[in-house]
């Protein structure tokens, strides 16, 4: 639908599409000793009223056109009149209604069948704050907003290269989401750049809310509870990725950001990780891969051993065990696994629901007063509470929580197995997880790059994963045209 040259017909329009809405504000204003007369429509919830009044109504109010033709009047608003930076032409009425539902203001001049869409965006937010989710002791503090445009400039503050290319496109047919894409041009991969932007182009939806929107998507090609996008709230985290060849996605109203292709070994990393000592980093890091297989294997490998007909254990730690088992209410230690399991899963999202003076407690003292008091009951043994302590800490050790998320599922299908079939059906879930792992993929990249196919970049992506090197050695981009080219080689 295109605008017509009665500026009666498009205020008619308009105004009929946003229909009865308290904060939809319109005016129209003569030009100064004349009848000519120009309109303007915004949204005062989103729009910056001090602006509006002081570079648009205040200037176009005392201008003088009254011997200008009319082309000759629209053209002096852009080049003269409005003083404004961001002022767009347009004959489209369906983009201007997406504009002023985003903030901006449209201005109808009469007999002019083209419109202006003039900046005049202030969106309420919290500014910049610190990160809740992904703190560390050393690194940059600052994390992401609901605002894209802070989040933009957030990255192009740490990146000062003009290869830095951010492309933009709307998602949702009703909410009309503004999605970032964000890449340096000359290291990108541009196989999975093409990949990332035809999925994204794929999306049919009406409303795009948050990022994880576009997270179920990319990750809905191999069905798998382990994330194949990696989120995360932290800037320089997101800049690191890029400086890589990895893409980042931003989506407006959402504070964190979407980094693609991920591999195993991303989830591991964290940004602290670069602003210590290699050697004291290479130990924590190497802590978190033993942490992850404690968090999924422990419970599991704890039921096989204890059911398990051979003594992998010393004889008096099963006396003890088989001495306090006597006393507990359930027989089964499986019984007692998962209860406990489930109490500890309770607990932990009983802690992230409630505000954070509150949560961190009831986080540590409830895990402390429910523990003791079913040991105390004769419930549970008080070694499968060590049991269940050790892995809820293991978990808490690994810096992302989307992959926290897959091996809190991941530990329930191991445990089971091992219920069942003992040491037998605990190899067996091991072996099943590892094969699924050497079979998933991130947009060509295989999950477990570098430990799987690392010989296609020489074995240079070792210098990031379990261990790191110097950062003055690291000067290779991962995921870069680098890793394709010898791919295909």
């Amino acid at each position: 639908m295109s605008l017509e040259k009665d500026i009666e017909n498009n205020i008619l329009n308009l105004e009929k599409k946003i229909g009865d809405c308290v904060d939809f504000v319109s005016r129209k204003i003569f030009f100064a000793h004349t009848e000519k007369y120009f309109y303007i429509a915004y949204f005062e919830s989103l729009a910056n009223e001090e602006l509006i009044d002081r570079q648009v109504i205040e200037s176009l109010s005392r201008s003088k056109i009254d011997k200008r033709k009319n082309l000759d009047i629209f053209l002096e608003l852009k080049s003269r009149l409005l003083v404004t930076s961001g002022v767009q032409q347009t004959e489209n009425f369906e983009l201007i209604l997406t504009m002023i539902l985003s903030g901006e203001t449209i201005l109808f001049l009469d007999n002019c069948d083209q419109a202006l869409i003039i900046s005049t965006r202030k969106f309420p937010t919290r500014g910049i704050q610190n990160c809740q989710i992904e703190s560390g002791v050393y690194g940059s503090k600052d994390a992401f907003c609901e605002v894209m445009r802070f989040n933009t400039a957030l990255i192009r503050r740490r990146i000062r290269d003009i290869n830095l290319k951010i492309k933009q496109v709307r998602l949702g047919t009703r909410t009309q989401t503004d999605v970032a894409i964000i890449f340096l041009s000359d290291i990108v991969h541009i196989e999975i750049l093409n990949k990332i932007e035809n999925k994204i182009n794929d999306i049919n939806l009406d409303s795009i809310l948050d990022v994880g929107y576009l997270q179920e998507f990319f990750d809905s090609e191999q069905k798998s509870i382990f994330p194949r996008s990696q989120l995360t709230e932290r800037p320089d985290k997101t800049a690191s990725a890029i400086l890589e060849g990895r893409v980042a996605i931003l989506v407006d109203n959402s504070p964190f950001a979407l980094i693609l292709p991920a591999t195993l070994s991303t989830f591991f990393q964290a940004s602290e990780d670069y602003s210590e000592r290699f050697w004291i980093m290479n130990f924590l890091r190497s802590l978190r891969y033993f942490a992850a297989v404690i968090a999924t294997c422990l419970p599991g490998f704890f039921l096989a051993v204890i059911n398990s007909r051979e003594n992998f254990l010393p004889i008096k730690f099963l006396l003890k065990i088989e001495q306090e088992r006597r006393n507990v209410a359930f027989r089964s230690s499986f019984v007692e696994l998962i209860s406990m399991l489930i109490a500890f899963e309770l607990l932990s999202e009983a802690g992230v629901r409630l505000p954070n003076p509150i949560g961190g407690t009831i986080g540590i003292v409830g895990g402390i007063i429910v523990g003791q008091a079913a040991a105390e009951a004769g419930l549970v043994t008080p070694i499968v509470i060590i049991i269940m302590a050790i892995t809820s800490i293991a978990s808490f050790s690994i810096p992302n929580a989307n992959f926290v998320s897959a091996l809190r599922i991941l530990k329930y299908l191991i445990l089971i197995p091992a219920a069942f079939l003992g040491l037998s059906g605990f190899v067996l879930s091991v072996l099943i997880l590892l094969t699924h792992l050497c079979s998933l993929e991130s947009f060509g990249i295989p999950y477990l790059h570098p430990f799987v196919s690392g010989e296609i970049n020489n074995f240079n992506d070792f210098e990031d994963s379990i261990f790191r090197v110097q950062i003055f050695n690291m000067k290779k981009p991962i995921f870069s045209n680098n890793f394709s080219k010898k791919n295909k080689n």
